[in-house]
């Protein structure tokens, strides 16, 4: 009985380790899915801004058509569509706006915000103020909304034979070195990107990295 039973658990341990072996890997997937609890709980201070006439009639990120009167914004990671509550530190005025774009690229900023935005709490003169930034829902579909590679952008130039040298450069050491074209209504930058990494907190961690070469950047979600 006792000869039966070691076999039995024996038997056992091979069927774990052989399902074990045959599970899909995490690393076989081309994205990591956006935590849904976390970002319905994101909540952070910083420095926003706005971005009005510049920008007005050109694409944003998601494709749209920037309309610098409606209520939208830019931010580095969040998912697209997500909509979320700003509220200026400095007077307490609250809007709400939907994310379409990406940026601010200007370090201690969070958030950027549509001209209307931007008048509704009350930083159309003064540029910047510290707000908060809260989730509050999403304007579509959510399955829609958590797929999406990260990348870290390291420099941004006006002519494109510089970004192109950079990169050729940071090649020698890094693998994925892009050069991502970004255009406003009255000028041009090549941003040069290293990615694709497959979340957030990866990206993150190579961005801690860079240091030692002396490299900066900011990690971006490209969906």
């Amino acid at each position: 009985m006792v000869q039966n039973n070691i076999f039995l658990w024996k038997l056992a341990f091979l069927l774990i380790i052989a399902l074990t072996g045959c599970a899909p890997s995490k690393k076989e997937l081309p994205y990591a899915p956006f935590d849904r609890e976390k970002i319905r709980l994101y909540r952070e201070e910083g420095l926003a801004s706005w971005y009005g006439e510049e920008y007005h009639g050109r694409r944003t990120a998601n494709g749209e058509i920037y309309d610098m009167y409606a209520m939208t914004a830019a931010h580095r990671t969040l998912p697209f569509n997500l909509r979320v509550r700003v509220t200026n530190l400095e007077n307490r005025k609250v809007a709400e706006f939907r994310i379409n774009d990406r940026g601010p690229f200007i370090p201690g900023r969070i958030i950027d915000l549509s001209k209307s935005g931007a008048r509704a709490i009350g930083i159309l003169v003064t540029g910047t103020a510290k707000v908060s930034v809260e989730a509050i829902g999403f304007s579509v579909d959510e399955s829609l909304l958590f797929k999406g590679t990260y990348a870290i952008q390291v420099g941004a130039f006006t002519e494109k034979e510089n970004a192109l040298r950079f990169q050729e450069e940071l090649k020698k050491k890094h693998p994925h070195v892009n050069v991502v074209l970004w255009e406003s209504n009255v000028k041009r930058f090549y941003r040069v990107r290293l990615g694709a990494f497959r979340s957030e907190a990866e990206a993150r961690r190579y961005s801690e990295t860079l240091r030692k070469d002396n490299l900066w950047g900011f990690v971006v979600r490209e969906d």
